[in-house]
């Protein structure tokens, strides 16, 4: 599908919506809810019987060919609160591990879990960082062992969204930490299940409004069926990853600089997949909130008057306002980009998404503090909302990848693509097929007659609307 940018009749519906339920439902109890730190069990209630916390309305949005609609939607929830839109959506986020990882039959069962239903709401968890990892998910030590009919999995994981209490955990474990992420698999783990332990809550600076924890997997045992995909497909991607590991091996050994013969190093972590898909959607939370902050701020500046004008009336504060105006609408184009390239599989050869969600994290710090600084001392302190989105902003360029990760998988991406231009260049068909096409010399040659005639063909009156009446008559200023 060809990129767009005119939104549908079914995304402005969806905008409504999710927009109506954050100014509604969301922004009258996100001040409390940050303030206790408490998890918003009621919002997710509303949140289902509206629609907005069901496995199937993912389910239809990831099918959006523009790949927008998920972008539509979180960027409204997180306008409305991040803590809380990040409960409402980290569901979302182990349902795109078990799309990577389950069988049709595995994903059938689980998904409708992750959410429950009005009067039973269920959570769900995707577990991966550990506390020594960060961002480099193949050093992950969480191991699972198989022992007869059943999995055990033993390790720590911190900063879980959900952990603990979520119904279902997405767990990624490794079966052979000898070949990376090529041994790393994901698991179903249950709530309450023998040897998931909630080592902790976390108090966090911002994004209060979600529950995030320490977890201790301790001779977790799991039934077998409980490993995502199939055995046979494990142990497919295990031996490919000791292919790999031999290969490089023999290279080092034989001074070569880089192993050949096994193809590149794509495809072999589910998670990272996940994570690759789920970018666009993290950068479209991050302008949720840099976009409260900036229409606040924007607002306030138009009401507040200092040396007998309104202050966006003076430059120090109307220029900065502008930066910030033009960088959240770039970096949601570069996030419309990198869904729409995601939802028909065009590869992200330079990193898009990656780009889009560096950009747009490093905005909405940008956004949230310049918000405080327009409002001064009333920013800096909690009878305005903009030191909360402030507080919630920093997340977003940690979590998902840290800024600094996110600048290395571009700067690699970039590497690889030495002499080659970007990617509009080169991704027609390959030649010019239609000699009238736009920009045709033939196609200006027999314009040329008309225009001389005085035809006023449909183009040349859009032009026109372009110039200055003067100058089709000759005059000038």
């Amino acid at each position: 599908m060809a990129f767009s940018l005119e939104l549908t009749p079914a995304h402005h519906e969806l905008l409504d919506r999710a927009h109506g339920f954050a100014e509604d439902v969301i922004r009258p109890v996100a001040a409390q809810y940050d303030r206790e730190a408490q998890f918003p069990w009621q919002v997710l209630e509303q949140a289902s019987e509206a629609g907005l916390y069901d496995f199937l309305l993912y389910r239809d949005l990831i099918s959006d060919p523009t790949g927008l609609s998920l972008c539509l939607l979180i960027e409204e929830l997180f306008w409305g609160c991040a803590g809380i839109g990040l409960s409402i959506v980290y569901p979302a986020l182990a349902l795109s591990a078990l799309a990577q990882a389950a069988t049709p039959e595995q994903l059938l069962r689980w998904a409708p879990e992750c959410f429950g239903e009005p009067g039973n709401i269920k959570l769900a968890s995707l577990a991966v960082t550990e506390p020594h990892g960060g961002s480099d998910v193949s050093s992950n030590t969480t191991v699972a062992r198989r022992e007869g009919d059943s999995w055990v999995i033993d390790g720590t994981k911190m900063f879980i969204g959900n952990g603990g209490v979520a119904d279902v955990h997405v767990v990624n474990a490794s079966v052979d930490r000898s070949v990376g992420h090529y041994g790393q698999a994901m698991f179903i783990v249950p709530k309450d299940t023998s040897g998931l332990r909630l080592v902790r809550t976390l108090d966090k600076l911002g994004c209060r409004a979600s529950h995030h924890a320490e977890l201790a997997f301790e001779g977790c045992r799991i039934p077998a069926d409980h490993l995502l995909g199939t055995e046979d497909e494990l142990e497919d991607k295990v031996a490919r990853g000791q292919r790999k590991t031999e290969a490089a091996e023999r290279a080092r050994r034989d001074g070569a600089e880089k192993a050949t013969g096994e193809g590149d190093d794509s495809g072999g972590s589910t998670t990272l997949g996940a994570f690759e898909q789920t970018r666009p959607l993290v950068a479209a939370q991050a302008i949720g909130v840099a976009r409260a902050a900036y229409e606040y701020a924007r607002d306030y500046a138009t009401e507040r008057e200092a040396f007998g004008h309104p202050i966006i009336e003076h430059q120090g504060t109307a220029f900065p306002l502008a930066d910030v105006a033009a960088a959240i609408d770039s970096a949601r184009l570069l996030t419309w980009r990198a869904a729409w390239m995601a939802a028909n599989k065009v590869s992200f050869v330079q990193a898009e998404g990656s780009m889009s969600k560096l950009v747009a994290s490093e905005v909405a710090v940008q956004a949230t503090e310049r918000a405080v600084q327009t409002l001064g001392g009333w920013g800096y302190i909690d009878d305005h909302p903009v030191e909360k989105w402030y507080r919630d902003a920093k997340v977003f360029s940690i979590y998902e990848g840290t800024s600094e990760i996110q600048r290395m998988i571009i700067g690699r991406a970039i590497a690889e693509q030495r002499g080659e231009g970007p990617l509009h260049l080169g991704a027609g068909s390959g030649g010019v097929t239609n000699p009238l096409a736009r920009g045709t010399k033939a196609r200006s040659r027999l314009s040329k007659p008309v225009v001389q005639a005085g035809v006023r063909t449909s183009w040349l009156e859009r032009a026109a609307r372009l110039v200055p009446d003067s100058f089709l008559r000759g005059g000038s200023r």
